[in-house]
């Protein structure tokens, strides 16, 4: 009986990796969840004097980045999946994977310029030891600002997409579906306009 539920199962399930996919679809949306509760936290709240300061700036944009993130839709076809056979739930199933790649790689990327805008402010407080900004500060503020362009500016796709690779890898996932690179930037540019 429990051989005959398996075989009737698998036969549903296309190729059989239908709920390695689904469990997928959860561990990425759990990252994706995950970077987005921690980019909340960061709440810019300079004084009125340095409100335009580029690190402030950027803290900006991110927060407003990781809530477009999270408004847009999902592009949901409903006649893909009409039907419910398990080639259909596959074909749907990988494309939750790349919709939920492409958002988890746009919030890490939001993330870490989030987290190198708080390392500027810091930097900058520390310096400041709150007082205001002034001709003594000059170069220590300037080299702050030139470190948060070099750290900004290292954040690449490629190394988003690394990390992610070695920090799956490392913890046993399954990674078959999971889309490359290219076909990321393909979706977020597709949806994000």
């Amino acid at each position: 009986m429990a051989y005959q539920q398996v075989v009737t199962k698998t036969k549903f399930m296309a190729d059989g990796f239908n709920e390695a996919r689904a469990l997928r679809v959860v561990e990425i949306m759990r990252d994706f969840q995950s970077l987005q509760h921690r980019i909340a936290e960061y709440s810019p709240d300079p004084p009125p004097e340095e409100y335009f300061e580029e690190g402030y700036q950027v803290l900006r944009q991110c927060r407003a980045q990781a809530a477009a993130v999270l408004a847009c839709p999902f592009p949901l076809d409903l006649s893909q999946i009409a039907g419910g056979s398990g080639e259909q739930e596959k074909r749907h199933l990988q494309r939750i994977i790349i919709d939920a790649s492409a958002r988890r790689f746009q919030t890490k990327k939001i993330y870490l310029r989030a987290v190198t805008a708080v390392r500027w402010s810091n930097t900058r407080n520390a310096i400041l030891q709150g007082e205001q900004a002034n001709q003594g500060h000059a170069a220590q503020l300037q080299q702050a600002n030139n470190t948060l362009r070099n750290e900004l500016a290292a954040i690449t796709d490629a190394r988003i997409i690394n990390d992610f690779r070695n920090a799956d890898t490392q913890a046993g996932y399954w990674l078959q579906d999971d889309p490359p690179r290219t076909t990321i930037l393909e979706w977020i540019r597709s949806y994000s306009d």
